[in-house]
């Protein structure tokens, strides 16, 4: 991830410090940086991906695979784009605006076409992205009264996404269609609950964030 705001369920970490790359990278942040290229790369896995998994009606385990294998190269490049920034400060305005949209591009993308195909429940679907925008709405609301870490649940709700879609992604059968189901279904409660707990610590956020500008106006008065 190469500039998500820092109240977007998790903060920017701290340049590394010291090491003439982090201070190369430090001094040289521009557009065309390898954590940029790595999100540019993973827009551009969004459409291979969606015509990977159509492919002979979306139903041939061959081009599953292929497809599978496109959507966990883009799921890699989000972990290692985000550690590169984070790492050597390579944070840029295109990647504040980029990384999100992408994020969110190749989980839509799989959600949409497996419902599309009778493959997952359309309300699964809604359910997850109706979240993520919300969540992706409220945090442009909450930037201004602060920073809200990165939290657990977050972490794991991401991963719990991304096995279960990729599963769905794949042609399995027998105990493996199974397990898919139930990891869906933990998937979608922590999609559920992380998002709950989000608009609360924004609320509360918020909440104290004017109870202290009103104390500091009443001083100043």
């Amino acid at each position: 991830m190469t500039g998500v705001p820092a109240s977007a369920e998790g903060g920017q970490g701290r340049p590394a410090p010291g090491g003439k790359l982090g201070a190369a990278a430090v001094n040289q942040a521009s557009n065309w940086n390898i954590a940029n290229i790595l999100t540019m790369m993973r827009l551009v896995l969004v459409p291979a991906f969606v015509m990977l998994l159509l492919q002979d009606g979306g139903y041939d385990p061959a081009w599953r695979a292929w497809a599978w294998a496109a959507f966990a190269v883009a799921m890699i490049t989000d972990v290692f784009d985000g550690h590169l920034a984070r790492t050597y400060n390579l944070v840029t305005d295109f990647g504040k605006i980029a990384d999100p949209i992408a994020d969110k591009a190749i989980m839509a993308a799989g959600l949409i076409s497996l419902s599309a195909l009778g493959d997952l429940p359309w309300w699964v679907t809604g359910v997850i992205l109706f979240r993520e925008l919300g969540i992706t709405l409220m945090r442009f609301w909450v930037i201004r009264h602060g920073v809200i870490p990165a939290s657990r649940g977050g972490k794991m709700k991401t991963l719990a996404q991304g096995t279960a879609v990729g599963m769905y992604v794949l042609a399995l059968t027998g105990p493996l269609a199974t397990l898919r189901f139930w990891v869906m279904g933990v998937a979608v409660l922590l999609t559920v609950l992380t998002g709950l707990d989000y608009v609360r610590q924004a609320i509360v956020l918020r909440r104290r964030r004017l109870a202290a500008e009103r104390d500091g106006a009443e001083r100043t008065s």
